[in-house]
């Protein structure tokens, strides 16, 4: 209660004790007198009757005549029943149209839920690959540089090939020797069958080895295995390479793959081909339209989420592999009444809020869907339209009547 009410409500109280005090005892006056009370003010105080005057309006009214008593108590009757009428009357007591407390309301809208997926995700080149040498050697010449463009079997870089030159050059000459063997073998009658035979044999022997070494050679070459772009070189031109040695990196970013995280229930409404929109830090104000490339098989346990990888296409090579995407889904959604937050009430069955309708209040149960700020989404009977109650809650009770204040028109919602 606000303190000038408190204040006000002691000077009453003391005033009706002063006025009680002064009627019951009659040297009231007398000592409020001595206690410094301005007499005007305690002339005013009402004062007890004397004795006498008691004893006379006693016999006079013993004196009266049968019809004035009669009459008088006719009139005592008049006055009571225009009493009574003039409590029923405008500003004499409550009337029969404003007999529920006053309360605020608000109409009930129709909210959307899970109609949209915000979430962030990592992107990476489609194709993505680290070369490495196929054989051990030392790095003799270097063919790109940073940013450049390749093609698939583009020579990158080159290891020293001396050794895998002879080994080479050595099976040439020992398949064509095996060759010139075999024909003259051919031939000559003097020569058996199976000899014939092993001379053929030595032919493809030589043949395989002479394959061998070209592969060998080939090997030195250190080549693109996909188109893109080629990254920083790892090495310099001396250093020794093994198979392991990380030379460069290759992306292909005509278009990215961005992975991201949806909570469990979109698992279902997901699908391949839905579009996505995606938005980079490193290019503000953009917005990348893709599609779902896939969706994974399992919900993870310990997140409750679900992976999913969307694909956007990069034709203008604006984006990098390891941007952060801020993306988002749009879905149909489910709809549900949306209520004020104040309207929300509880008891020990739950929640629930007052509807109002025909002048009367009646309590709906309600099953919280989603509560933001603004508004609260519930599962409940109430249509879009219906009134419920956020001012004035306190006095409400199940089928009595109430008197609204005033209703807002409903509000757009906008659910996140």
């Amino acid at each position: 209660m606000a303190f000038w009410k408190q204040l006000l409500l002691a000077v009453i109280l003391v005033v009706v004790g002063l006025c009680s005090w002064t009627w019951f005892d009659p040297s009231a006056g007398a000592k409020l007198t001595s206690w410094g009370v301005p007499s005007p003010i305690v002339a005013v105080l009402p004062k007890p009757a004397a004795p006498a005057e008691q004893a006379n309006a006693s016999a006079a009214g013993q004196q009266a005549p049968n019809g004035q008593r009669a009459a008088g108590q006719g009139q005592a009757a008049n006055n009571k029943q225009g009493g009574a009428g003039q409590g029923n009357a405008p500003g004499g007591g409550r009337r029969d149209g404003q007999q529920g407390p006053l309360v605020v309301v608000k109409q009930v809208v129709n909210g959307v839920v899970n109609d949209r997926l915000n979430a962030i995700g990592d992107g990476e080149a489609i194709q993505s690959v680290v070369v490495m040498p196929q054989a051990a050697g030392t790095i003799e010449e270097i063919l790109v540089s940073s940013g450049q463009r390749v093609t698939k079997g583009t020579v990158l870089a080159r290891l020293d090939d001396d050794e895998q030159v002879i080994a080479r050059d050595q099976a040439q000459v020992m398949l064509r020797s095996a060759r010139e063997k075999s024909d003259s073998y051919k031939n000559l009658a003097s020569f058996s069958r199976l000899e014939v035979l092993d001379a053929q044999i030595g032919v493809e022997t030589a043949q395989l080895d002479l394959t061998n070494a070209e592969l060998n050679l080939k090997r030195r070459a250190i080549v693109a295995p996909i188109d893109g772009i080629v990254g920083i070189v790892a090495v310099n031109i001396g250093d020794n390479a093994t198979t392991s040695t990380n030379v460069v990196s290759i992306d292909n970013r005509s278009e990215l793959l961005v992975d991201f995280w949806a909570p469990e229930r979109f698992a279902t409404a997901v699908q391949p081909g839905m579009p996505v929109e995606a938005s980079s830090v490193a290019r503000p104000g953009q917005t990348f339209a893709g599609s779902v490339e896939a969706v994974d098989n399992r919900v993870d346990q310990a997140s409750r989420t679900i992976r999913i990888r969307a694909r956007i296409p990069n034709a203008d090579d604006t984006l990098r592999a390891g941007m952060s995407f801020g993306v988002s889904m749009r879905f149909p959604g489910e709809t549900y009444p949306s209520v004020d937050p104040l309207a929300i009430q509880w008891d020990s069955e739950g929640s629930y809020v007052w509807q109002v309708a025909d002048g009367k209040s009646s309590k709906t149960r309600v099953r919280i869907i989603q509560r933001n700020p603004d508004f609260v989404l519930v599962d409940a009977k109430l249509s879009e339209g219906d009134q419920v109650v956020i001012e004035g809650l306190q006095r409400v009770r199940e089928g009595g009547a109430v008197r609204v204040a005033g209703a807002t028109k409903p509000a757009e919602v906008v659910t996140q």
